[in-house]
């Protein structure tokens, strides 16, 4: 019995944790619905008060980006902004032949009257954190834009976000990122549906409390000075934005979030590209759980609620370890329960429907706010909303091992999301030279997942004469989520 004692308590613990974060996250739901009525949009920058406009700077931190560096540099040079108030560094690392197309680009916008420049750097040295540190030493603005390459900010952007620093306490502006290929594929919705989820009620939830909010890497405008003060840009984690936003927030530098100002954007279409993503993005997590918590804990300026939701956020990918034991240990549940008293089965079970049913709220709040009210947009939310989990299932291995070598501080490269545009070659991204095409490990188990969840639906059938399908929805989630990962994984196509 000592086994399955173990058994029995590390999956207790996976589900409590759960059942925490759900709490956490229902919290913000009921923020969000609070201020959502009150929130007010701010009077865009007047062109006429000289006067009043302050300098900026962009910065476009780009390695590789060879199908998108036209978009990205036509679209921001159509920035409205005063021309002796605006200049465009491209912090270019590429290593490829984009570098020349690109310089030749720049060389025509300069000839317009834009001031931009193409700084490149020999050795990439603290990758993006290194080239925007780099850039920085140069720049002329007071205040410091970031796009990534595949970000399509509209014109007025800056008119947008840049009065918000009349307000000297505010050391980031950051926008809502939108989805230009949010309908591509199924892949394509369900990083929408995340992402979704985060930019509505996550951001306004917590900003509008007065908690720890992050800089989201892009589609954002720093102080200048707030970066000097918190330490500048460091390459130490994977997510450098989540890094620097900690350092400055505890150094009183107040963040104001704009759901109102949206920033179109792409997102992967290969599974590859979403894998490299994600694991940058769920392992620089738990490096910053590492790195700012404990800090946070001991501040004495920090209520004891902000202090709970900046111990969420920075576990927020630890989540995925907690699901995929969750799952693992779900089959030797199966048939542990058969010995142990019903009630501490029901027990759990109603935990897990509990914390599904705060989920389910949670993101249907968010599905009417993006896509409106109605029976048909509910149906549709119902399908998304299993689709998503049963995906984000798939993916619980891969970013399960990004959340533990960034707890146990296994350092790593920062692996670049390749870019598509696919816009304009929708039938031959296939062919993007970036994709990472060789087979790894975890797809191999990725594909054993698949069948030892296989293995969980045949037992639901045989462990006893009746049946037990307790576990069979979850099962099949299971087996499906895995099973798109892995033939996804495989095929050359993503």
């Amino acid at each position: 019995m000592i086994i399955e004692t173990i058994i029995i308590t590390i999956y207790a613990l996976a589900l409590l944790l759960i059942f925490l974060y759900a709490l956490v996250q229902l919290n913000l739901l009921l923020n969000y619905i609070k201020v959502k009525r009150n929130i007010l949009t701010n009077v865009p920058l007047d062109l006429n008060k000289v006067d009043e406009i302050p300098r900026v700077t962009i910065q476009l931190p780009v390695y590789n980006e060879l199908y998108v560096m036209e978009r990205l540099l036509d679209n921001i040079a159509k920035i409205k902004y005063p021309k002796n108030k605006l200049d465009i560094q491209v912090l270019d690392d590429s290593t490829d032949e984009s570098v020349i197309t690109t310089a030749a680009h720049i060389q025509r916008l300069r000839e317009t009257g834009l001031d931009i420049q193409h700084i490149q750097r020999n050795i990439r040295t603290g990758f993006k954190a290194g080239a925007l540190k780099e850039g920085l030493k140069t720049a002329k603005g007071e205040f410091i834009a970031i796009f990534d390459a595949d970000f399509l900010p509209k014109s007025d952007w800056l008119l947008q976000t840049v009065p918000y620093f009349k307000n000297e306490k505010i050391g980031v502006v950051q926008t809502r990122w939108g989805h230009i290929n949010r309908n591509y594929s199924l892949l394509t919705k369900v990083q929408a549906f995340a992402l979704d989820a985060h930019f509505t009620i996550e951001q306004v939830g917590r900003n509008t409390q007065g908690h720890f909010i992050n800089f989201n890497g892009t589609a954002g405008i720093w102080r200048k000075n707030c970066i000097i003060d918190a330490g500048n840009w460091t390459a130490d984690t994977l997510t450098e934005d989540l890094d620097l936003s900690y350092r400055a927030q505890l150094k009183h530098w107040e963040f104001k979030y704009l759901e109102h100002v949206e920033t179109p954007a792409e997102l992967p279409v290969a599974v590859s590209a979403a894998r490299s993503q994600q694991f940058r993005w769920n392992k620089g997590a738990a490096e910053n759980f590492r790195k700012s918590f404990f800090k946070v804990l001991l501040a004495k300026n920090l209520s004891p609620s902000t202090k709970v939701h900046c111990l969420f956020h920075l576990l927020n990918s630890s989540m995925f370890l907690s699901i995929f034991v969750l799952a693992i240990l779900s089959i030797p549940m199966l048939y542990i329960k058969q010995l142990e008293p019903f009630k501490m089965y029901a027990l759990g079970l109603g935990i897990f429907i509990l914390s599904s049913v705060i989920f389910f709220i949670y993101y249907w709040y968010m599905y009417k706010t993006i896509y409106g009210k109605g029976f048909k947009n509910f149906i549709n939310y119902i399908g998304l909303f299993f689709v998503f989990f049963t995906i984000i299932m798939g993916f619980s291995l891969h970013n399960t091992i990004a959340v533990i070598e960034g707890h146990l501080g296994k350092r790593s490269d920062f692996i670049r999301t390749p870019k598509f545009n696919i816009s304009t070659i929708k039938d031959s991204w296939k062919s993007n030279k970036y994709l990472n095409k060789k087979l790894s490990i975890s797809t191999i188990f990725e594909g054993l997942l698949m069948l030892y969840f296989g293995f969980g639906l045949y037992s639901a059938f045989t462990i006893t004469k009746e049946g037990d399908f307790g576990f069979f929805g979850f099962h099949l989630m299971l087996f499906l989520g895995f099973g798109y990962v892995f033939l996804k994984s495989i095929r050359v196509r993503g």
